[in-house]
């Protein structure tokens, strides 16, 4: 699963106060494939929901080139089962990526559209937020 291999702070504060609002300009176009999967709505991404979507995605599309465009740096704690309150913040638990609307997720070259398509709608089930399949040929992605 992707991690960071090293981070300069340990545990970050819980930003609540975070506006979630709004499209993301950047990230949103496709770079590096034909056919991009796009986020419409925004969520927390994690390590494992991406890797599980990455080992649909590469499964289905053989012979072509997955891209992973986002990466989950940002540590989210925990406390351990049966921690008694206070004693300030836990260890880290897993890292994620915090998705807005408009963010591209995967991009794949060298396939077919039907293939990529479904590979990407299959993936798309893993995910926690809503998605659509972008394409170069596309007029506005």
């Amino acid at each position: 699963m992707l991690a960071p291999k090293k981070i300069v702070y340990r545990k970050v504060f819980n930003r609540y106060g975070q506006s979630r609002k709004g499209m993301m300009s950047r990230g949103s176009t496709l770079q590096y494939g034909q056919f991009g999967l796009k986020a419409v709505s925004s969520s927390w991404l994690t390590s494992r929901q991406i890797e599980s979507a990455r080992r649909v995605i590469s499964r289905r599309c053989k012979g072509g080139k997955v891209f992973i465009r986002v990466f989950p740096s940002r540590p989210v704690t925990a406390k351990g089962l049966g921690a008694v309150m206070g004693s300030g913040v836990g260890s880290i638990d897993y890292f994620m990526f915090p998705v807005k609307p408009g963010r591209i997720i995967f991009e794949v070259a060298g396939v077919s559209e039907d293939k990529a398509r479904e590979a990407f709608r299959i993936a798309s089930h893993k995910l926690p937020f809503d998605t659509k399949i972008v394409s170069k040929n596309d007029l506005f992605n």
